[in-house]
């Protein structure tokens, strides 16, 4: 890929956005040094790594590879068998460290998390705890070797801890006892290596022992007394052990590492590899990318396109084909209308994606494979080669005209400006034609009417336009394909002052064509806006339908769910009465056996059959519920269609929609179901049926519109619910809501450990129904409680 079209698309800025998500030196290099490649399978795996490691991140986070330094030059010391330096074991424990935590995240902990490409780079990885461990415990920090490093490094500073003690306390008792009259101050100090004491410089006879220094005035002389000579001479000599120690320590340190050169090597490259490609994974989420589709035929069909170097929160989304119905798309419109973005967006994405890089774009965004990209924008202007703007524009389109083939994408902003309008239009059609002949895929922006005529007189061509907003004077950066765009000079002349006369005297010297012209062009423009505002209205109704389609199959759902449970209950009831009517037949017989066997009073007799009537008539009301009066005789001519009857199994009221077929049954309308019932389980009232059906109201337009009748709760409650199954069940309520017209509703989630509130918050701010929710106020809920407000 030639390096000016990288500078001229700005790749570059993406591969330093790149490179600011990478922690490893080697990692870092690898973002730099990033190329679009040509290779469809190794564009394809670098996608997919990308997209793996994007998952990762997602799932479990970022994973931080700033401990992965260079290595390779303290691997070649060893090969030779060299010693290393504190501070390069240092390094190698650092990267085993990261190296195991790596393998440690690398690991799929749950189903969900499943195998992908990457686990092969975690596979390779190799963390030598033993060895890590070791050089951890020998060396603290780059200035310190720890005590237990070794025995005798152990027993050198034990010694010479000792000395230390005895030094500081004969040059005590000196500088406190019979030297004190003698001293500049009542110290001891430091000079080189050696303890010394500050001494005036009259008292220099006085005091027995070595100069080492003098102040600057000459007034103090820094003497070691010689009680202290041999103590000092012997601890620089421990001194030089302790280095001595220390060397031996680090060269077994350097022999243990000696053995796993390669897997040091190993570790280093793939923990740099894992980190260029969590980087890629890191950019695309920041970008809120997605993987493109790539092919080799040179179809580009990219899905809501963002800039991925403009601020995401105010770019406008562009959707724009090329290569399957048209192999050259001609870019109109005013200045300042997005042209230049929209052509520098499919150029920026094309490089991307054959980078590995995901794109800020829509799902199922297709991007083709190209051999070479050639980019002819902005101003080529160059003064020390004395070219013009259109010179300096032409040599550069005649310098890749000789290289361009089949396999290549042509980028052309503003073809033919800077010369004169009627030749500068010529030549931009013949340019153009040329490459439309050969099959190449190209796409421009331009002024010219002359090329607007082209696009839409030759096959293979397709025109579009930027969006421009006539009445405020802005453009809406909506990219529109298959429409020519107008210049609308004359309309923004108008809205900015310039005086009517002028614009129409102007509008005289156009000629017919050229206004005939633009005539059309705002024809067309009428036309699609309405066309466009009809497909969006026809859009919201079929989501409107499909959403009560939804709705009417959940409850037919849940209405087969209550009419189980009331037959189920039903069943079971009748059960018990039939039970209760054989306890008390049972009981009669025992008393009537009774009775003839004692001698009972009439008066007891007649007590205990007023009790057992009395239990009779309970249990003769109890069966009632199963059957509250004797079921009229209905003949099939008595179900007419709008009769009003209750459906006895299921205890709900209908309407009749159909006459009784051959079997008996008739369509049933119960709110917005319509069932299958026997009129054997019917009987016919004369009351409103508990649900009814729901109405068409009809917008001024003439326009049917369905509204639910059916009444929701203003409150659900989820708790207990872990966040799937609150997000599902919230998702039905508040499609019910809607549909019912609630503007706010209450959601009680409950405190505990706030995953589920937060599960709750998140699934929120993603839904575009819903204008704006916060927690409960004191006394309503408090944390427990959201309200959301629906709109």
């Amino acid at each position: 890929m030639n390096q000016k079209t990288l500078t001229k698309l700005e790749f570059d800025k993406i591969t330093a956005l790149l490179e600011e998500n990478a922690g490893s030196f080697r990692g870092r290099q690898l973002c730099r040094r990033l190329k679009p490649m040509t290779d469809l399978e190794k564009i394809n795996t670098y996608q997919e790594q990308t997209a793996a490691a994007y998952t990762r991140i997602v799932r479990k986070g970022r994973i931080s590879f700033s401990d992965a330094s260079p290595v390779e030059e303290s691997m070649k010391r060893l090969e030779i068998g060299g010693s290393l330096s504190i501070s390069e074991l240092l390094r190698i424990a650092k990267l085993l460290s990261n190296t195991a935590r790596a393998k440690a995240y690398g690991r799929h902990d749950t189903q969900e998390d499943s195998a992908d490409c990457l686990d092969a780079f975690f596979d390779q990885l190799d963390p030598l705890p033993a060895l890590s461990g070791e050089i951890e415990r020998c060396i603290i920090s780059e200035d310190e070797i720890s005590d237990d490093a070794s025995s005798t490094l152990k027993h050198i500073r034990r010694s010479m801890g000792a000395i230390n003690d005895r030094i500081h306390s004969t040059l005590n008792g000196l500088v406190n006892g019979s030297l004190r009259t003698y001293l500049q101050d009542a110290i001891i100090t430091m000079r080189g290596d050696r303890y010394c004491i500050p001494v005036k410089a009259e008292y220099r006879s006085s005091v027995q022992g070595l100069i080492h220094d003098q102040s600057s005035t000459g007034s103090t002389l820094f003497i070691e007394p010689m009680a202290v000579v041999k103590l000092n001479n012997d601890l620089k000599e421990l001194y030089a052990k302790e280095q001595e120690e220390i060397q031996v320590i680090l060269a077994r340190l350097s022999a243990d590492a000696a053995q796993y050169i390669e897997e040091i090597r190993t570790d280093y490259r793939t923990m740099t590899d894992l980190d260029f490609i969590f980087a890629r994974g890191a950019l695309a989420l920041s970008m809120r990318g997605s993987r493109p589709v790539l092919n080799e035929e040179g179809r580009i069909h990219i899905r809501e396109g963002r800039h991925p170097l403009l601020d995401q929160k105010k770019v406008v989304p562009i959707t724009v084909s090329l290569g399957e119905d048209f192999t050259l798309l001609i870019v109109t419109g005013p200045n300042t209308g997005g042209k230049t973005v929209s052509l520098k967006t499919v150029g920026l994405f094309t490089l991307m994606g054959q980078a590995g890089l995901h794109i800020p774009a829509a799902d199922r965004s297709e991007l083709a494979v190209f051999h070479q990209v050639y980019a002819d924008i902005g101003d080529e202007q160059s003064i020390e080669q004395s070219l013009s703007t259109f010179s300096s524009h032409m040599t550069n389109i005649v310098s890749f005209l000789k290289k361009v083939d089949e396999h290549s994408l042509v980028l052309f902003d503003e073809l033919g400006a800077g010369t004169d309008p009627t030749e500068g239009a010529a030549l931009a059609t013949s340019i153009l034609s040329y490459l439309h002949q050969r099959g190449i895929r190209a796409m421009a922006t331009t002024h010219y009417s002359e090329l607007k005529v082209y696009a839409l007189s030759t096959p293979g061509v397709e025109n579009a336009c930027c969006e421009f907003d006539v009445e405020s004077l802005r453009p809406t950066y909506r990219l529109l394909i298959g429409i020519p765009g107008k210049s609308n000079a004359f309309a923004i002349s108008g809205k900015l002052g310039l005086p009517d006369y002028i614009i129409e005297d102007a509008k005289k010297r156009l000629s017919e064509q050229d206004i005939s012209f633009e005539d059309l062009l705002t024809d067309l423009e009428t036309s699609r806006r309405t066309i466009e505002k009809e497909r969006e209205e026809i859009a919201a109704y079929r989501r409107e339908a499909e959403e009560l389609k939804k709705q009417a199959a959940q409850r037919q759902e849940k209405l087969d769910a209550q009419r189980d449970k009331i037959i189920r209950e039903a069943n079971e009831k009748a059960a018990a009465i039939l039970r209760d009517a054989k306890e008390v037949a049972d009981e009669t017989i025992r008393n009537f056996h009774k009775f003839g066997k004692e001698n009972i009073s009439a008066a007891e007799m007649e007590k205990e059959r007023e009790r057992l009537r009395k239990k009779i008539k309970d249990t003769s009301a109890a069966s009632s519920i199963q059957s509250a009066k004797q079921k009229k005789a209905y003949k099939p001519e008595d179900f007419k269609p709008g009769e009003t009857v209750k459906i006895l199994s299921m205890n709900l009221t209908g309407t009749v929609r159909s006459v009784p077929d051959s079997r008996g049954n008739v369509t049933v309308q119960m709110g917005i179901l319509n069932s299958q019932v026997n009129i054997s389980d019917l009987e016919i009232i004369d009351e409103a049926p508990a649900y009814a059906p729901q109405k068409l109201n009809r917008t001024s337009r003439g326009k049917i519109k369905m509204s639910k009748s059916l009444s929701v709760s203003p409150e659900i409650n989820l708790l207990g619910r872990t966040v799937d199954e609150a997000i599902a069940e919230l998702d039905k309520y508040l499609d019910d809501a809607l549909l019912s017209h609630l503007n706010t509703v209450r959601i009680v989630h409950g405190k505990g450990t706030g995953a589920l509130r937060k599960g709750i918050h998140e699934y929120l701010r993603r839904q575009k129904h819903v204008k704006s929710y916060h927690l409960a106020e004191f006394g309503e809920g408090d944390a427990g409680v959201t309200i959301a407000e629906l709109g």
